[in-house]
């Protein structure tokens, strides 16, 4: 069972434009979800290609599809910023074209919850005076949501 909760911060909400919030459950123990946002084998599988390494201070490049619409070049700058292993992971994604103003941060925070896990995700530095950034917002809060997660789960369960 899965469920994602809308919260403040959600596109939609005229509250924290700066913020986009997920929290969904897995009915999955953290140990797995933990390794599915850990491994970067696992990372390919649901997010981006990426040569991630669990290290404070590691930066790594993904690589997606440009988006004109949002200004997004298609390469995204990444840095570990912290983690307690099995518990909290945050990382810095910056947009690696220069021209571009994504400055973000986006931290996954696991609980233990009966036999699964609470997922808490925070996507935040959003410009609320930017378009770009807004239309950003908007296209990667839903994804989170439900393509993102989806391929998360997916991967979570083959574990």
């Amino acid at each position: 069972m899965t469920s994602a909760v809308e919260n403040p911060g959600d596109p939609g909400d005229p509250g924290d434009l700066t913020t986009v919030r997920v929290d969904q459950f897995l009915a999955h123990p953290p140990a797995k979800v933990w390794r599915a946002l850990t491994e970067p084998d696992l990372i390919a599988e649901w997010l981006m290609p990426a040569d991630f390494r669990l290290e404070a201070g590691h930066r790594y490049t993904m690589t997606a599809l440009p988006r004109p619409n949002t200004g997004f070049s298609g390469t995204v700058a990444a840095e570990v910023l912290a983690y307690e292993s099995g518990r909290m992971l945050s990382v810095r994604w910056t947009d690696e074209s220069a021209a571009h103003a994504a400055d973000w941060t986006i931290t996954w925070t696991l609980e233990p919850e009966g036999r699964g896990t609470r997922l808490f995700l925070v996507h935040e530095g959003f410009d609320p005076d930017d378009p770009a950034q807004m239309m950003a917002r908007k296209i990667m809060g839903s994804g989170w949501r439900s393509y993102v997660m989806d391929a998360l789960r997916g991967v979570v369960e083959r574990l």
